[in-house]
């Protein structure tokens, strides 16, 4: 059978294209060989369930492996110690059995006081019963036990988990004194170190952290580009398409920075919707600097369970979705700080990170799936600048290349018309927002846009337009007196070099009373600047 690119649950080398996990694998051998216990706190999708079955596999030869999942542990399980405790019996041995064990005397005699622990079904078996019986099998095993329990997250409100990890914590504690799992790793979107925040009551077990001894998991789980480029090749081999790999590796790489989802889901679109679709006849018209915008665009514009996640917390968290707004129309930095509940979860979620020690979205899909996201917004729509360009849209496309001249022009007309006499305070914050939603009706469907993160701040951002293949470079900025501009001037110049383009385009909000309100070229070098000033 042939591989797939994956998107749903674990990812099985045998059956899916996947990245080389060694390095990873690795890393964190070494961390279990020290001894440590520590929690793998990643967003959803990102591939930690893939690594632990793989981590499964690779510790084999060294170690007795119980890999639990939570999820298979119904609620009603979590609300007493004997019934949690005989749930997880059962699931830890058939998660022991699984391994190619020794019949050590002691080992299979912890193993048999354990099951019948759980067959009998005695009511007085709890929490340091269990422990009891666990310590009985750790002692008696030819090899250490490493326990790895994935999808934590399905216990987090329940005290007995609580408790059960304040055990985990004590055994560890003794450990050079009363042998127990060489390593614990706890694998789940939320730090368990914060479970005492979510715990209500005035006993001083529900305020600690019954966690503080865990590792700091430093493992990188993004793909890298040279990771991206091995997959691929992969997928080159077995059907030759003759695509350059360096060259679309680094195309994904720069829109996901690696998200293992936005990474899969991209080349699952061109392997699997894009072939036999318009111009992409066989799997070489896919992968192509083409065939992976059309990807983009797809990827934009469907409905998943990680976008879905996305609009959730943008609606439920008002202070997140302001935050955000203002990060990208008004170019704020705003100072990353851990410890605000609404850049907390955003960051457990992959949403945005610390960049310089200020708040950034992820990454490139994130951030134009942002943008879509707040420009489609009723308010938003319903604008007079979008209902003028939504009328005359048509009048932009020539011969199937977008005039981007032309839009220019017909922007300073509709938006002096519309907003010429606002204040400078409204054309500061809002002028941007009004261009984009202004652009986006013409290219919606059939191009891309995206900003360029680098060069995005309350004096300047550039947009980098896709349409049909070809790009257009766009620099907006404020107009901060005329060394600033002719500084502008050369940024956009260096930018188009790297593009390689002869041709940008500019446009100038200028608060200055004698400012010339229209279009004109700028010709610097070899380069032609278009810039429109409003």
């Amino acid at each position: 059978m042939a591989k797939v690119f994956n998107i749903t649950a674990d990812c099985k080398p045998g059956i899916h294209y996947m990245v080389n996990l060694d390095a990873r694998l690795a890393a964190m051998k070494e961390m279990i060989d020290d001894g440590a216990y520590f929690t793998i706190n990643r967003a959803r999708q990102y591939g930690k369930t893939t690594l632990l079955r793989c981590l499964n596999r690779y510790l084999q030869n060294d170690y007795y492996v119980v890999l639990m999942d939570f999820q298979k542990i119904s609620h009603a399980k979590f609300e007493s110690e004997n019934s949690f405790s005989l749930s997880f019996s059962k699931m830890f041995l058939r998660g022991l059995k699984a391994n190619q064990m020794s019949a050590k005397d002691d080992f299979v005699n912890g193993i048999n006081s354990l099951d019948r622990q759980m067959k009998e079904k005695n009511p007085d078996f709890e929490l340091p019963e269990l422990f009891e019986c666990l310590n009985e099998i750790c002692i008696g095993a030819d090899k250490p036990i490493v326990l790895m329990i994935d999808e934590v997250d399905s216990a987090t409100n329940n005290q007995v988990f609580l408790d059960f990890l304040a055990m985990l914590r004590a055994y560890y504690i003794d450990r050079d004194i009363n042998p127990t799992f060489q390593s614990v790793i706890l694998a789940g979107v939320y730090d368990v170190k914060n479970l005492k925040r979510k715990i209500r009551g005035d006993g001083d077990r529900k305020v600690n952290s019954p966690w503080n001894i865990a590792t700091d998991f430093t493992v990188e789980m993004s793909f890298s580009e040279a990771e991206i480029a091995g997959m691929l090749q992969e997928y080159e081999d077995d059907y030759h398409t003759g695509m350059n790999i360096s060259m679309m590796a680094k195309n994904i790489f720069d829109y996901t920075s690696g998200y293992p989802f936005l990474v899969s889901r991209l080349c699952k679109l061109m392997d699997e919707e894009l072939v036999g679709k318009d111009s992409f006849v066989a799997r070489r018209d896919v992968w192509t600097e083409k065939g992976f915008h059309e990807a983009i665009k797809l990827l934009l514009m469907e409905k998943n369970t990680l976008f879905e996640s996305f609009s959730e917390k943008l609606i439920n968290d008002p202070v997140l979705n302001s935050m955000l707004c203002n990060v990208l129309f008004a170019g704020n930095s705003i100072v990353y700080n851990f410890y605000e509940p609404s850049i907390n979860i955003a960051t457990l979620f992959g949403f945005i990170k610390n960049q310089n020690n200020v708040i950034a979205v992820s990454n490139r899909i994130f951030e134009t799936w942002l943008y879509n996201w707040y420009l489609s917004t009723a308010e938003m729509q319903n604008s007079d600048i979008y209902a003028v360009s939504l009328r005359e849209k048509n009048q932009f496309i020539v011969n199937g290349h977008l005039n981007l001249r032309r839009v220019l022009e017909k922007f300073v007309v509709h938006f002096t018309d519309l907003y010429g006499d606002r204040d400078e305070t409204f054309i500061e914050e809002e002028g941007r927002r009004y261009f984009l939603l202004y652009l986006r009706p013409i290219i919606n469907g059939t191009g891309n846009y995206y900003i360029e993160s680098r060069t995005r701040d309350r004096k300047r951002t550039d947009i980098i337009v896709d349409y049909l293949g070809e790009q257009y470079i766009i620099e907006m900025k404020i107009w901060h007196g005329d060394e600033y501009h002719t500084r502008g001037e050369k940024q956009l110049v260096g930018y188009l070099d790297a593009y390689h383009k002869k041709e940008g385009y500019m446009v100038s909000f200028n608060f200055n009373k004698k400012k010339k309100i229209g279009v004109h070229e700028i010709v610097v070098g070899e380069k032609r600047l278009v810039e429109a000033v409003v």
